[in-house]
């Protein structure tokens, strides 16, 4: 599912995603990936584009070879469907925001179930914008679900938007004169 929001004359297109769990059948997650490759491809290159849900996948503390898009700061160990994660970030150059930020495990940890803890919701945004986010965090007490956590992006504003001009007299600085 995707909307598009436009903010001054900007627009940002969201996508949520749900992708199939690990285990099931491997042709159900290749037409996920390429479903989602679809929608991607529809989003013009120059809008911002947020690409955030469900991934069911483990991206590691490693960034080897994926330095562009991911930060390092991720939590568990990379499984396959963490490699596809990488792999479709990697060929559209959408950063992992929530690998960007150094967090401590509680801001890292989107799904708990019983003893097990892991990072499987992710915030995918395109790298041309990605300095103007300051901060991605889960918040560790709010649940979207009954064991998923609230995954929270930051930013800085829309480029588009204008500074307001300040009306009224310039101040005289007589002491510089």
């Amino acid at each position: 599912m995707s909307i598009k929001l436009i903010v001054g004359d900007e627009a940002l297109t969201v996508i949520s995603a749900y992708a199939p769990q690990v285990g099931l059948d491997a042709s159900l997650r290749r037409a996920f990936w390429e479903d989602l490759e679809e929608v991607v491809e529809r989003v013009p290159i120059g809008e911002r584009l947020l690409v955030g849900g469900d991934l069911n996948g483990h991206v590691g503390t490693s960034r080897v070879g994926f330095e562009n898009i991911y930060g390092g700061f991720g939590f568990g160990e990379k499984n396959e469907a963490g490699s596809d994660i990488l792999d479709f970030a990697l060929a559209y150059d959408l950063g992992i925001m929530n690998t960007w930020f150094e967090k401590r495990q509680s801001h890292l940890v989107t799904y708990r179930s019983g003893g097990h803890a892991s990072q499987i919701d992710f915030l995918l945004v395109r790298n041309a914008w990605r300095k103007d986010y300051t901060d991605c965090k889960v918040i560790p007490g709010e649940s979207t679900a009954t064991q998923h956590r609230l995954v929270v992006l930051d930013f800085r504003g829309m480029r588009g938007l204008r500074k307001r001009k300040v009306i009224g007299e310039s101040r005289i600085k007589w002491w510089k004169l």
